[in-house]
């Protein structure tokens, strides 16, 4: 009997553990797990039997697939505002320009790894240190609830520009000319509505996933056959796809997926070279360099009239190296214009970048809160759109998350208390939305202390409910609440026990659970209704 199958599986067990443990003690720390993978990596390397096929095979799948998702969160009326597009370009341009001059310093210190540095493998470094990391930062605002506000949106949008100049520079890396066959390829544009059509009809379970990898990988086989990259076919793919109302659906479901098969790539990231005491003193030094790319952020964001909360929240996301930086640093690894030492430097370099941006993004509203006036000395004198007084006179109760919950007890409240309702939320969508239904509503972030400023001081509010989508933003507007001295009633919805003993342990009068008012809810709905129909129970 053939055994060897159980050394494999021990094996894999092994790494898959390794993975984990440090993945799971990453996130222990508010790290993403990809550092522990980085690191995992970096211990796997000094083995001599890991199976590098192996993770080869898993980073071309998560490439793909991360390809693809960008794909579908591409918004074009979105990317051609100015403040987007101008600002991602002039600073991708400013900092490789910077950045390539102080890397080209670095050889003079006679460091080993900078022994055949050249200009042009400092600009190609420059450039992979240009893009800040998309999994970092969506993470980061899903966790806070920010992925609908004004800088989530900002920062999403220059993501999206830097990860298409980064397709494209994978696209030219290959050195080869297309095919005569690929001007078949503009056949895809009227496939776009078979693409639609299976989108409609294939659910929303499995089928959906597997529709997925079906797309972005026969998107990027087919490219390759046409002597294009394959990854910007998945690209493509997914920005035909991208306007459907299940693109975002589509989106979610291949997200673990993604995750999944990119822990190969960061692992081959360790595997890619020798770690020595000397990479990681660069390594530290790349890091500092984030300083310059976050104060351009701010100066470029600030120059484009957003409010110093706005360009400094954006700033703070965007302070950080990208798991993208590293695909490119990979690819000119594999066309010799870079050393294999740079691939460790610059996964050290994210690794470090993420530990100082979780540190900045945790503490970035008190840093706003505690020095405001200095922060708002750099705001343009021109008065920004969304800087103005809140009109709320007559009234009492304020309902901030105007979802599913929030719009039903808003209703709920104007029935009884009329006119004297208002709602708030963040995403411009939904306010415009509910405009349109004639409900009182404002858009604004309530974790802003701008918000609270620019609200008239003289306000009646009496009542405030938070029936917001995540625990932490509702500590955050807590917070907010405290720090404007507001001394009437906060009611508040959690979703768990724990939940529920923190905020009443912060002085919050009514604290429901979710799922039991849902429940009760459901019960009274179907009570009336019985009632309607004359049932009698027995």
């Amino acid at each position: 009997m053939d055994l060897g199958w159980v050394a494999i599986a021990v094996g894999d067990v092994a790494w898959l553990s390794l993975a984990f443990g440090l993945g799971f003690t990453a996130r222990s720390l508010g790290l993403p797990p990809l550092v522990g993978f980085l690191v995992a990596g970096f211990i796997l390397n000094t083995q001599s039997d890991v199976n590098t096929e192996l993770f080869q095979k898993l980073s071309d799948i998560g490439i793909t697939l991360l390809l693809f998702t960008v794909g579908l969160k591409i918004n074009l009326k979105t990317l051609i505002k100015p403040q987007i597009w101008a600002v991602t370009g002039i600073h991708m341009l400013i900092t490789v320009l910077f950045f390539s001059l102080l890397i080209y310093g670095l050889a003079f210190l006679a460091m080993s790894s900078q022994a055949n540095m050249n200009l042009t493998s400092a600009l190609v470094i420059a450039f992979a240190l240009s893009f800040s990391s998309t999994v970092f930062v969506v993470k980061v605002l899903e966790d806070k609830g920010e992925l609908k506000s004004l800088h989530g949106a900002i920062a999403i949008g220059i993501l999206i520009m830097q990860d298409i100049a980064a397709v494209i520079f994978l696209a030219l890396s290959t050195h080869k000319l297309p095919n005569i066959w690929a001007l078949s390829l503009l056949l895809l544009i009227p496939l776009r509505h078979l693409f639609y059509f299976i989108l409609r009809h294939v659910g929303r379970g499995e089928l959906l996933i597997l529709y997925g990898f079906l797309l972005a990988i026969g998107g990027a086989e087919i490219f390759e056959l046409m002597g294009m990259k394959g990854d910007l076919g998945a690209l493509i793919v997914g920005m035909l796809i991208a306007s459907h109302s299940k693109a975002d659906g589509l989106a979610k479901s291949m997200l673990s997926f993604k995750d999944l098969f990119l822990l190969g790539f960061f692992i081959s990231i360790g595997l890619a070279g020798d770690f020595s005491f000397e990479i990681l003193i660069i390594a530290a030094i790349i890091t500092l360099f984030l300083l310059f790319k976050t104060l351009l952020f701010f100066a470029l964001l600030i120059g484009f009239k957003f409010r110093a909360r706005t360009a400094l929240l954006s700033s703070f996301n965007l302070a950080n190296y990208s798991e993208f930086g590293l695909i490119v640093a990979a690819i000119a690894a594999k066309n010799n214009w870079i050393a294999n030492e740079w691939l460790i430097i610059i996964a050290i370099a994210m690794s470090l970048s993420f530990i100082i941006a979780a540190i900045l993004n945790h503490k970035v509203n008190h840093i706003f809160s505690m020095h405001k006036s200095y922060w708002r000395k750099f705001q343009r004198k021109v008065r920004l759109e969304d800087d103005h007084q809140f009109e709320v006179d007559n009234t009492n109760i304020m309902i901030i998350g105007m979802g599913t919950l929030g719009t039903g007890a808003y209703y709920k409240m104007k029935s009884i208390y009329e006119n004297r309702v208002v709602g708030i939320d963040i995403d411009l969508e939904v306010v415009n939305k509910q405009q349109n239904l004639g409900i009182n509503i404002i858009q604004g972030d309530p974790s802003d202390a701008d918000f609270w400023d620019r609200m008239q001081q003289q306000h009646s509010i009496e009542l405030v409910m938070l029936a917001l989508p995540t625990f932490n933003t509702t500590l955050a507007v807590i917070e907010q609440l405290n720090d404007a001295q507001y001394h009437g009633k906060i009611a508040a919805i959690t979703k768990y026990p724990e939940q529920a003993k923190r905020l009443q342990k912060a002085g919050i009068m009514t604290v429901a659970n979710l799922y039991a008012e849902a429940g009760s809810g459901f019960a009274s709905h179907v009570a009336k209704r019985i009632s309607e129909l004359n049932f009698v129970s027995k």
